[in-house]
C-alpha cells in the first residue's frame, strides 16, 4: 500500500490515491466520509496539507465556501455536471500569477495573499491542469451511493466504478441481487398450462 501523508483523511485505508498534486483534490473531496458521517474539513487541515499559514484567521463563511466547493467538485466528478457556482465564486475573486521555472516552464499559481480563498483557488489550478494532463478524469467517485469516495482510476480503460471492489462493489452487487430476488419473490407464478382434450370422436 502506498504511504500517504498524514493530511490525507483515513490514509491507512486509501488504496487507489491520485499522483500528486492532484492528491491534494482527491483529500479534499474525502475529508467528507459520506459513509461514516464524518467531517475533517478545517483550517487545520488546510494547514496541514501545506496549504493555508498557521496564522490565517479564517471565518465560519470561507469554511461554508470550502464545503460548497467540495460538494461541487465531488458532483463534477460523479457526472461531469453540478452546481458549479461555488467554483464560479472562488474563481472570480481571484487571478492567477504565471510563474516561469527551470528551462522556461510556466505555472499559474494563487496571488499570494495567504487565505482559505487562495488555498480553494490552488486546488482549482489543480483542477485545470489536470484536465490539460489528461489524468483528470481518472479521478471518480465511487458508485455505492452510500459511499461516494473519490478515487484514482488506475485502470487501461478508465472504467473503474468502486474505490474498493471487495467493499463498495461487492456490496452494491449484493444489493442489486437482493432486489432482484425481491421482485422475483412478488411476481406471481404463471398458472400451469390446461390439459389438452384428446381429439377424435367420442366413445
Amino acid at each position: 500500500m502506498t504511504l500517504l501523508p498524514a493530511w490525507y483523511p483515513w490514509p491507512e485505508t486509501e488504496t487507489k490515491p491520485a499522483p500528486m498534486p492532484l492528491l491534494l483534490v482527491q483529500a479534499f473531496v474525502n475529508t467528507l466520509d459520506l459513509d461514516q458521517g464524518q467531517d475533517l474539513l478545517s483550517s487545520d487541515w488546510f494547514v496541514g496539507a501545506g496549504l493555508l499559514d498557521a496564522s490565517a484567521d479564517v471565518g465560519a463563511g470561507e469554511l461554508e465556501l470550502a464545503q460548497a466547493m467540495r460538494e461541487s467538485i465531488r458532483q463534477l466528478l460523479e457526472s461531469g455536471d453540478g452546481d458549479l457556482g461555488p467554483l464560479s465564486e472562488v474563481a472570480a475573486a481571484r487571478t492567477a500569477r504565471l510563474l516561469v521555472g527551470e528551462r522556461g516552464s510556466l505555472a499559474l499559481a494563487p496571488p499570494g495573499h495567504g487565505d482559505l480563498t487562495d488555498a480553494l483557488f490552488q486546488l482549482l489550478l489543480i483542477v485545470r491542469a489536470a484536465q490539460e494532463a489528461g489524468t483528470w478524469s481518472r479521478l471518480r467517485i465511487c458508485a455505492n451511493d452510500d459511499c461516494r469516495w473519490a478515487f484514482y482510476d488506475r485502470s487501461k480503460n478508465r472504467q473503474g466504478q468502486w474505490c474498493d471492489m471487495a467493499v463498495c462493489g461487492n456490496r452494491l452487487k449484493n444489493r442489486e441481487l437482493r432486489a432482484r430476488r425481491r421482485n422475483e419473490s412478488r411476481t406471481p407464478s404463471p398458472p400451469p398450462p390446461s390439459q389438452a382434450r384428446p381429439s377424435g370422436p367420442r366413445q
